[in-house]
C-alpha cells in the first residue's frame, strides 16, 4: 500500500511477501497484470533463496512495448534477482539486554570476560558505580551470567532486560 501512494502515477506495483521462521505465511499480487505473472515469479525467487521476514515490490511504468507473458515473468523474477544481489541479507538472531552493575573494582573483568565472550557492549555509564548494558546472544545467557557470578565473586548485579531480536551487518550492531 505504501508504494502504492508513492509511485501512484505507475501502471503496476507488484509485490511478494515471505514472513515467519519456517516461512509460514506468504503471499503475493499480480497487481493487475496477467495471473501469474508477476507476484508469482517474485515469490518463487524470495523462496529458492530462503528468505524469511521479507518483503519485495517491483513498480512498473508502461513502456509502450508489450512484453507477454514470458517477458513479464523475467522482467519481475528478475528485477528481484537484482534486488537481492543488491542487498545486503541479515540473519535475524535473539538475544537479551543484561544490566551489569558493578563497582570500579570489577570494571576490567566484566569488560575482560565481555570481549573473550564476543559479548557486544550496548551502553555505559560511569558514575558512583558502573552500568554496563549488554547484548547477549540467547545461547550464551545462562554461561555469561554464571562466569560474571564468578568474575566478580558474586558482587555485580545482574538483570535482564527483556528479549531482543539482532543482527550484524558488516560488521555493525542492528537491533530489531
Amino acid at each position: 500500500e505504501e508504494m502504492k501512494k508513492k509511485y501512484w502515477d505507475a501502471r503496476h506495483n507488484c509485490s511478494a511477501y515471505v514472513l515467519g521462521e519456517r516461512q509460514e505465511l506468504m503471499r503475493c499480487s499480480d497487481d493487475g497484470e496477467p495471473s501469474q505473472t508477476a507476484g508469482k515469479p517474485m515469490l518463487d525467487v524470495l523462496m529458492g533463496e530462503g528468505l524469511m521476514d521479507v518483503c519485495a515490490v517491483v513498480t512498473r511504468y508502461f513502456g509502450g512495448t508489450l512484453l507477454g507473458t514470458g517477458g513479464l515473468v523475467r522482467a519481475y523474477s528478475g528485477a528481484v534477482k537484482e534486488g537481492l544481489a543488491n542487498a545486503q541479507i541479515l540473519e535475524k538472531k535473539q538475544g537479551v539486554r543484561m544490566e551489569v552493575i558493578t563497582d570500579y573494582n570489577g570494571v576490567g573483568k566484566i569488560q575482560y570476560l565481555a570481549a573473550q565472550e564476543g559479548i557486544d557492549t550496548l551502553d555505559s555509564q560511569y558514575t558512583d558505580k558502573v552500568v554496563f548494558i549488554f547484548l547477549v546472544p540467547g545461547e550464551q545467557e545462562e554461561s555469561f551470567k554464571a562466569k560474571l557470578v564468578e568474575s566478580t565473586n558474586g558482587r555485580a548485579v545482574i538483570r535482564t532486560d527483556g528479549e531482543v531480536y539482532y543482527g550484524k551487518c558488516g560488521g555493525e550492531l542492528i537491533l530489531l
